[in-house]
């Protein structure tokens, strides 16, 4: 025995060298950690417990039979964050570039199909070369594997993925299909086809970082949804989002007992909305007033910057949060922050997190370049977000709820649970300059002072129109509240409205407008 457990610390030793000394050494030049490491940093201490470590691949072309190395590139099993389950695989990049063999494959499987079958989380650190072309197509029927189990699961346990170094070609779209994607500055690197191949197909010369980088994808693209500094920050992060996740669709968030005061009144809110509406603030001074701590976590913060979305907590319970940015673009909706919420809205569907909408949105952006990129379809997406969401919604309208814009943003009509607006509200069909104009048309054009009795008609329709109280004499709002009480309120509504029933009809799943 004693022999037989010493061959077996001498293979699992073996093992964690990986590609060998000198390639852990080179990808700590690179300014990258190796994949161990970065399971070690990731999870609670001493909580991994890996599997597949002696499994090598079964190619034998290209003199691939005499390199056979331990865990053939890929870290996989499962172990803990702040106490709680997740399966986790960590691509080897020390080992055949980190490249996708059938073996390599089949191991991220398994424990994917474990996390579906035990309601945890799935996070994927990636760095990778791509496919093993030696190994043809079985590396490609790999990938697909990969991808069915990113489709299964999506909705059903949370996917986040981790970019830490290249991810190209068909390797990016396992990423792409998950919930969350974190990439590193400098480091990590996501395309469809690289920068040499598209100098050759279309001359158009690009860096590695201007075509994939993290700021790219985090701030252009929209595909990832948080750039980090370090992979040491990246990874802090992960257990920090996954702080406001449940492990699977069929649980609750997790609560923390507040040490925040629920009945906290904010008498700094009454000084964020300036006086003139047309003058922008910034949404972020409201969001952190509300919640518990100030605390919000938010998603996307480079994207679409119109529209804010995160996660936080109200009196210990996690919500989703939707919001206006009036100091960017006024908080207009545009095609990209329309996706952006939509996505960030069925995500919290999907894991049971209520969601809470500040609006003040003026509508949506007009022009040829938004109608030709499809701001009618784009913008539905975020309507029918909203109205197939059931779990609880609360909505306070701080300012502008103009047009179809109102509809959209979590209104009375589309199922919202409980909406607020403050006593700075204007819900109108448009803005009181604009509906006067096609109002009062030939008015304006008969008077001797036309812009005497243009500011006149604008103050009648603003003191008539432009306020919160037509609609909550109609019960489209459910009160007009002091925003210094914004935070009682809505905890309190959250605790009322936190066990509700809803539902869709039956069917096998609905078209969303893509």
């Amino acid at each position: 025995m004693e022999t037989k457990l010493e061959q077996l610390n001498k293979l699992r030793e073996e093992a964690k060298l990986g590609g060998g000394p000198k390639r852990i050494q080179d990808q700590h030049a690179k300014g990258r950690l190796t994949a161990r490491e970065r399971i070690e940093l990731l999870l609670d201490p001493d909580s991994f417990e890996e599997m597949d470590m002696f499994v090598v691949h079964r190619a034998s072309d290209f003199g691939l039979d005499e390199q056979r190395v331990l865990g053939d590139g890929v870290v996989t099993g499962f172990g803990k964050i702040d106490g709680r389950p997740v399966y986790v695989f960590s691509q080897d990049f020390t080992v055949f570039g980190g490249s996708l063999s059938e073996t390599y494959a089949e191991k991220i499987c398994k424990i994917m199909d474990l996390a579906m079958k035990n309601g945890a989380p799935v996070i994927g650190l990636n760095d990778s070369g791509g496919a093993r072309i030696q190994e043809g197509v079985v590396s490609l029927a790999g990938y697909a594997d990969i991808f069915l189990r990113n489709t299964l699961a999506s909705g059903v346990v949370p996917q986040i993925s981790a970019i830490m170094g290249p991810c190209a070609g068909g390797a990016v779209y396992s990423p792409a299909i998950t919930d969350f994607i974190f990439m590193v500055k400098d480091t990590s690197h996501m395309f469809i086809t690289g920068p040499d191949v598209i100098k050759s197909v279309t001359q158009e010369e690009v860096s590695h970082e201007e075509l994939g980088g993290a700021m790219s994808h985090a701030s252009r693209s929209g595909v990832a949804h948080f750039a980090m500094d370090s992979e040491q920050e990246c990874l802090s992060d992960i257990r920090r989002l996954l702080s406001f996740l449940p492990l699977n669709n069929m649980e609750d968030p997790p609560y923390v007992e507040p040490t925040d005061d629920p009945k906290r009144m904010d008498d700094e809110l009454l000084a964020v909305i300036p006086d003139d509406p047309n003058k922008p603030y910034d949404m972020h001074s409201i969001i952190e007033r509300v919640v518990d701590e100030g605390d919000f976590f938010e998603v996307h913060k480079h994207y679409a910057q119109n529209m804010i979305v995160g996660f936080a907590r109200l009196g210990g319970h996690v919500v989703g949060v939707v919001a206006q940015q009036p100091a960017f673009l006024a908080g207009v909706l545009d095609i990209d922050s329309s996706v952006k919420g939509a996505r960030f809205v069925r995500f919290c569907d999907c894991f049971n997190i209520p969601l809470v909408t500040f609006v003040d949105v003026p509508g949506f952006l007009p022009g040829t370049a938004q109608e030709y990129g499809g701001i009618i379809k784009h913008g539905a997406k975020l309507l029918y977000a909203y109205c197939e969401a059931t779990v609880p919604k609360l909505t306070v309208i701080t300012r502008k709820a103009y047009g179809g814009a109102y509809d959209v943003m979590s209104s009375k009509h589309i199922r919202g649970d409980i909406n607020y607006a403050w006593p700075t509200a204007e819900i109108a069909v448009m803005g009181p300059d604009g509906a006067v104009n096609i109002v009062f048309r030939g008015q304006i054009a008969k008077a001797e002072d036309k812009e005497t009795t243009r500011k006149q008609l604008v103050d009648e329709y603003r003191e008539k129109f432009a306020n919160p109280f037509v609609a909550a004499a109609r019960g489209f709002v459910d009160d007009v509240i002091d925003p210094r009480e914004t935070r009682p309120r809505l905890i309190r509504a959250l605790e009322m409205v936190m066990n509700k029933r809803d539902s869709n009809p039956p069917k096998k799943h609905g078209n969303i407008p893509l």
